[in-house]
């Protein structure tokens, strides 16, 4: 039986645990039907490891549930961050991570041969020549040292440290608190303020998505494909039906749902010719390809589909170019006059007609009408009447509302 390890190899394989565990409901063990029993006791006891502060256990007749309670406005740093510092390594891995940084930090460039002769003399530790290449071509990458051409000769020197910045801007530590704090990629930040041992003592968020930083991964290289104007092959899972299909797509934008959290990926399909979105911790994996020559004019034609969406989607399953939507509504404008103050700024552009005292019509076209149902059921109580060329809307409203009065036991009420 292999031994329990609290650090990882694969980021990916805990974070889908810790959505499925802690995020998208109240689990027991026996929910958890595609991995083996061993496999879940490790993961739950790894990330109980990382968030034990956070841990919230209930006893119900199903069995043990175990989820994931935290109140951002409380807190003064992402809980989740933790995620992604706990890396598995090999001894020989953390020896070398030490010996070089500190060697490098005594000379002013060295080749890599001179490098690991310079470990070998001054800590008595002898790695593999090709080791130390591959360990100072990733630290270049990831910008620790800086290689430079000399003749023949490829030299490495380290870069300055994060200290030196901070001696010149002096407030550049309360902007990282700041950054980490509500900002996407906010783990960068919280790893350089770890580097100079700086914690956040000033800022606190109201409303902060914490699990957010489970799809910065993907978001990153993401982002890098947007700047880049090339194409993404995205290996897409869909959680609810567990099934996986990989896709060639060319990223466009990132839609933030105010209501739910929730973040999107705007694409669009060159081989179906259509603009929709993908959520983004449906994404498992996302690699940049070749730069798209349809990048620009895909961009400017979603700037110009883009007010005709109502959420993120783009497309309806009557294949009806946009739906229509009016709904009426009662509104007392002395009493409250809050309502029609929303319909104006939370309408998106439709139109608002006063057709006579304290009667409001509403008007608007979208792709999908569908997706404004939720909306529609904050005015329940006000709506006179509704109507659409969407075929189930109005009857899918009505159908929630008749469960909702069996729910209360109201025989008879008004929208």
């Amino acid at each position: 039986m292999s031994e329990f390890k609290e650090l990882i190899k694969s980021f990916a394989k805990s974070r889908e645990y810790i959505r499925d565990f802690f995020i998208y409901g109240f689990k027991t063990r026996e929910d958890f039907k595609s991995k083996s029993s061993r496999t879940y006791d490790n993961e739950r006891r790894r990330i109980e490891s990382w968030l034990w502060k956070y841990i919230k256990t209930e006893y119900t007749p199903k069995g043990k549930n175990i989820s994931l309670a935290m109140d951002s406005s409380l807190l003064d740093t992402n809980p989740l961050f933790r995620v992604w510092k706990t890396k598995s390594f090999t001894v020989n891995d953390i020896k070398l991570h030490f010996y070089l940084l500190d060697y490098l930090d005594t000379v002013n460039g060295k080749t890599v041969e001179e490098i690991t002769d310079g470990i070998l003399r001054n800590y008595r530790y002898l790695p593999d020549v090709q080791l130390v290449r591959r360990k100072c071509n990733e630290y270049e990458k990831e910008g620790l040292l800086k290689k430079t051409k000399n003749k023949k000769n490829i030299i490495y020197t380290k870069e300055p440290s994060f200290n030196n910045l901070f001696e010149d801007i002096p407030l550049m530590a309360d902007a990282l608190c700041f950054f980490k704090m509500v900002s996407p990629l906010g783990i960068a930040g919280d790893t350089i303020l770890d580097t100079i041992s700086r914690s956040n003592s000033i800022f606190r968020a109201k409303h902060c998505f914490f699990v957010h930083t489970l799809e910065d991964e993907i978001l990153l290289a993401v982002l890098g494909a947007m700047h880049n104007k090339q194409s993404v092959t995205l290996l897409v899972k869909d959680n609810k039906n567990n099934i996986k299909q990989s896709m060639d797509i060319i990223p466009l934008r990132i839609f933030t749902s105010t209501r739910t959290g929730r973040r999107y990926l705007c694409i669009y399909s060159t081989k179906s010719r259509r603009f929709f979105c993908i959520r983004m911790d449906f994404i498992k994996k996302a690699v940049p390809g070749e730069i798209s020559p349809v990048y620009d004019k895909a961009r400017e034609q979603l700037s110009q589909n883009q007010y005709k969406s109502w959420g993120v989607s783009f497309q309806n399953k009557t294949q009806t170019h946009m739906h229509y939507l009016k709904m009426t509504l009662y509104i007392d404008t002395e009493k409250e006059p809050y309502v029609l103050q929303r319909l104006y700024r939370e309408g998106k552009g439709g139109k608002v007609i006063q057709t006579n005292e304290n009667l409001f019509t509403y008007e608007t076209q979208v792709f999908d009408a569908n997706e404004m149902l939720p909306w529609i059921r904050t005015f329940t109580g006000r709506i006179e009447n509704l109507e659409s060329s969407h075929p189930g809307l109005k009857s899918l409203f009505e159908r929630d509302m008749a469960a909702m009065y069996k729910m209360y036991g109201i025989t008879s009420a008004v929208l």
